[in-house]
Parts: C-alpha cells; structure tokens; sequence
C-alpha cells in the first residue's frame, strides 16, 4: 500500500513539472534548433558585442510596435516557491540604431506662409489731388521676414515686403524734441532722386521724445503665449521664451507681470507677478510645452480680462502676444477680432504682437491685431533680433509717447506736377480722417524715428502721366527759388489724451541739396533701403536701378554702425542678387 502511495506521487509530480514547464513556454524564450546549432554558438562566442542580462521576470507589458529579438539560448535557473518570482539569463546581441548620426528634423512648413497684396502707390497729379495723408508706422515686422527668407537663400514674396518697415527698422540721427509735452520734431531733406533723372525725393523724418528710465511709468504687462501645435519648432516656443526672459531684464521691481497661454483652450498661467520675483516668472515659463490647436481668440479674450482687472490708472498697461498668427479655433475672423481689439483699447490696454516661425506665419492677422491694439508688430526670426527689439529698444517698444499719429503733405501744384509716396500702402487715410480724432492712427514709442519718402516730378520734369485733351494743361513756367513744394503737417495724441495737437513744417528751397551726395547721410542712407525694398517688389517704379546700385548707395551712407545693422542690410543686399525666387523644400 504504501509502495502504491509512492508511484502515484512520483507521477503526480511529473505531470505536474511537465504542465508547469509547457504554461511558461510564453514567459521564458526557447532556442531553436538553429541558434542551438554548433556554427552558430562559435559565432556568438566571436562576436564581441555580446551581452548578458540577468534580472527578475516581471509582467510581460503591452507592446504596440514589434521588436525584433535574436535569441542565442536560454536556461532556467530553478523553480522558486510559489510566491518568489523566477530569476532568470538571458544572452543576446547587441543591435545598433541604423544611423546612430543622423538626427531628425522638426517638421518645417513651407511655402503656407499668408500676406495680403497691396499695389505700390502710384504717382498722383498734384492739380488735382493735392492732398496725401497716412497713418504713421513703426513695425519692423517685414524687415526681419524678409531677412529670414533671404538667409533660407529665397527671395520673399513681394506682399511680404513692405518698403516703410525696411526703412524705419533703422534708427536716424534726427534732432530730438525738447520735451514729453511735444513729443517730435520733424527733419525735412530735398534732394535729387537717384530711380530718374529729373525727379527729386522729398524725406520727411520724426523723432520721438525719450523717456528717462528713472520716470517712465510703470508696466503692467500681460505675456500672452501660443502654447499650440504649430508652436512646436525650434524658432518658434523655444525662441519666444528666451524672448522674453530677455524682456525681463528690461523691467524694473515695480514692474507686474502675467502670463496667459492658449493651445485647445487658454488659462492663466500666472497672475499678476512683481518683475522682482524674476525666478518665479521664469519658471513659468520655463515648463511650457506645445501641442494641440489654437484658441488665440479666447486667449486674447482672457489676457485683457485680466489686464483689466489689474489695470494701472497710471502705468502702461499691455499686452505682448507671442505667436505665429495660427488660429484655428473659435473666433478666426480678422474683422470680428479688429472690433473686439477696437473696444478694448478705448479701455487703455494696449496690444503688441511679436511673430515667430516661417512656413505658416499669418502676417495679415498679426497686423490687423497690432494695428488696431494700438501697439507694434515685430517679427522675431533669431535671438538678436529678439535682443534688438525687447532689450536695445525695449522702451520704444513698451512706452508709447503720442498715439493716432497723422502726416498730412499738402503738395503744391506750382512747383509739383506729380508725387507717390513710397510704402505706407496699409497705412493709406482719407483726407478727412486727419482732422478727425475718431479715426485710429499709429502710435510711436520712447525715442523711436519714422521716415517717409516721397518721389516729386517737379513741374517742367519728367512726368508719368500727359494732360488731358479737355483740362487746363499744367503751368510750364520754372518757379521761383522761395516757392514751397508742400507743407507738412502732423497730428497726434498725448497717450493719456482723446485730443489731438498738431505741428507743421513747410517744405522750401532752404532744406534742397542739388546733389544726391550732398543730401544728408542718414536721408541717402534711407532711399538706398527704399530703393531695395522697391527691387524686391518687382521695381515698378525704380527705374533702372539695381542690387549694385543699392549697394554704391547704402555702402557710402551707412555711417555709425555700433549694432551692425546696416552692415547686416549689405550682406542682404549681396544675399537677394543669388537667392532663388522660391524656398526649397528640405527632405
């Protein structure tokens, strides 16, 4: 009998090890007959790379993607008891990655970049539209576009250029105004036109009033960020927080920040935050990441809701947006965000817009939102741009000295047959909206310069245009010497003010130079930019000017230099002569 108890014991306990082994078959890999096989164990025994795992078996994880494994042998070490876990060998081959090297690029649009066509102004008759008047303009966003394309060895789209952002990205030594009560003063220049012979530009320059830093008034900045997909590239999320740390240098301790950040949806980030507590705003910005789709609407909706509820009666109040112009969700309609923008400033928030990437940048909607958030558009496309706009010019840039600013040149048809003024196509206004304090206009910040140019056909000149068989045919007559080619006048706001003042100059013989080489540096330097920006727009209007041309002209204007701008404007100029009249698509 107990011989009997015996066998059956045995057995039980052979068919159980034999179930045993044959459940485990999946936890513990078997060699096959080839990895068994003799050529194939001296082979593993030559290879170097070799290697041994020894660990615990744990739970097999859900593997989504196949992973391929050369099994050389395997061995079981021995059967734990029930509630240890089984140890176990396994040896292999090392594998590599196929191109250990090569890193892969970040996806880059190209080509999707959006600008709105404007045609040049054309040449007006000075008898019967005597009268030119336009917004003032500070943006710089096209200079450093057309920059970004020109390094990618692409000329720009001629709608991406933009000849007034060319030539005021450059600051000019203009005299400043003698205090913040009369914020400018006004520098007019005549001289010889170098697109055609016989033709003479008339420059017209400003400068604004610059504010101490000791009694500028406080900040109260909103940051709003684009956190969306489309955020995700090298220079666009990472750009803009080393963007604006940059920024943060500039600000004093009473200064306040706040951060809102929009992707799918938008949220506060951070409240308002003493620039002092630089640490804390940094880290905010620091763990922002990309990724979903784009509610700027709702983010711009909440960054002046709390702008609002934190506003500074006596301080600068703003808004400084950070993206691409991506927006993909809610309200996406320019004119319905143009209205909304239109209410709030009344409130006295302001908005800037700084741009980043190439490949899908919305410059349309970026300017629709500076412009009617009484701010500025820049165009940041590298670190040193970044560090001229928000560091070299962080002033100019946040504190504005005069709002809805106004240039009205009454040409006279004595001494003028025809004028075009160069650029300023966006910024076109009737000639009732000058007087009229309703109509938005630009503003100009601490310290900053604008320059316009006008290109006259002095009457006697060549003209564009002949008479008409059935009007009064123009006078022929020379004028004489103390005869006016026009008046200049200029209307603008106080920044806390809903009034406007106006100052005017005249433009007379007494600011002519009969050379183009005696004309002053900083205004040849101008009509050189002028002159490259009208080239890059097809040059419909700049005679038989060229790219070497523009080069004699900036190289013999181009002065003090101290931030290289203008030796940066050169390499441009060198860079458009070869630059291929479409952006490669990189693979």
């Amino acid at each position: 009998m107990s011989r009997f108890y015996l066998m059956l014991s045995a057995g039980l306990s052979i068919t159980l090890v034999t179930a045993c082994s044959q459940s485990n078959e999946a936890d513990i890999a078997s060699p096959s007959s080839e990895a068994s096989s003799p050529a194939l164990k001296a082979e593993v025994e030559e290879d170097a790379s070799a290697i041994v795992v020894t660990g615990q078996q744990v739970a097999t994880p859900v593997m989504d993607t196949p992973v391929a494994m050369s099994v050389i042998s395997s061995e079981r070490i021995a059967s734990p008891p029930p509630a240890q876990t089984r140890k176990m060998v396994v040896t292999g081959s090392a594998i590599r990655a196929p191109y250990p090297d090569r890193i892969m690029p970040y996806y880059q649009d190209v080509g999707r970049d959006k600008f709105t066509s404007t045609q040049e102004n054309a040449f007006k008759i000075a008898r019967d539209e005597p009268v030119s008047t336009f917004s003032i303009d500070v943006d710089t966003a096209s200079y450093a576009f057309v920059r970004a394309s020109l390094n990618n060895n692409a000329l720009p789209q001629p709608a991406a250029v933009r000849t007034e952002e060319l030539v005021n990205y450059f600051p000019y030594d203009y005299a400043a105004p003698r205090s913040a009560q009369q914020p400018f003063s006004s520098n007019v220049a005549v001289f010889p036109s170098p697109f055609t012979a016989g033709r003479k530009l008339v420059r017209i320059g400003i400068k604004g009033y610059a504010i101490e830093r000791a009694t500028r008034p406080r900040a109260n900045l909103v940051f709003l960020i684009d956190t969306s997909g489309s955020m995700d590239a090298p220079n666009k999320l990472p750009l803009v927080k080393k963007s604006l740390g940059l920024l943060l240098d500039q600000l004093d301790r009473n200064d306040r920040v706040a951060i809102v950040t929009y992707a799918g949806s938008a949220g506060t980030a951070l409240e308002p935050t003493p620039a002092s507590q630089k640490g804390k705003i940094l880290a905010v910005i620091d763990q922002l990441g990309a990724g979903g789709s784009t509610a700027g609407a709702e983010g711009i909706r909440q960054a002046y809701a709390l702008a609002e509820r934190n506003l500074d009666p006596n301080g600068v109040n703003r808004v400084v947006l950070a993206t691409d112009g991506d927006f993909n969700v809610g309200i996406t309609d320019q004119n319905e965000l143009k209205g909304y923008i239109e209410r709030e400033r009344g409130k006295g928030v302001f908005l800037s817009v700084l741009g980043f990437g190439m490949g899908n940048y919305n410059d349309p909607l970026m300017q629709t939102l500076a412009q009617n958030g009484n701010g500025a558009a820049a165009y940041i496309d590298t670190l040193g741009e970044a560090r001229k706009t928000l560091v070299d010019e962080a002033t100019s840039t946040l504190f504005p000295i005069a709002k809805d600013v106004k240039i009205q040149v009454e040409f006279n048809p004595a001494t003028v047959a025809e004028y075009r003024l160069i650029g300023y196509e966006t910024r076109m206004l009737n000639r009732d909206d000058f007087d009229n304090d309703k109509v938005d206009a630009g503003d100009v910040g601490s310290g900053q310069t604008v320059t316009a140019i006008y290109e006259i056909v002095p009457v006697g000149g060549p003209r564009t245009m002949g008479d008409l068989r059935y009007s009064k045919p123009a006078p022929r007559a020379v004028p004489a010497p103390s005869s006016e080619y026009g008046f200049v006048k200029i209307r603008y706001k106080l920044p806390k003010s809903d009034r406007s003042q106006l100052i005017s100059t005249p433009i007379d013989r007494r600011v002519e130079f009969a050379r183009f080489a005696d004309a002053p540096q900083d205004a040849r330097f101008a009509t050189g930019v002028a002159a490259f920006a009208e080239l890059l727009r097809g040059g419909r209007y700049s005679g038989s000017m060229t790219y070497d041309d523009v080069l004699q002209i900036v190289g013999a204007a181009r002065g003090t230099d101290d931030f290289g701008y203008r030796m940066e404007l050169v390499q441009m100029v060198r860079a458009a002569k070869t630059a291929g009249s479409m952006a490669k698509l990189e693979r």
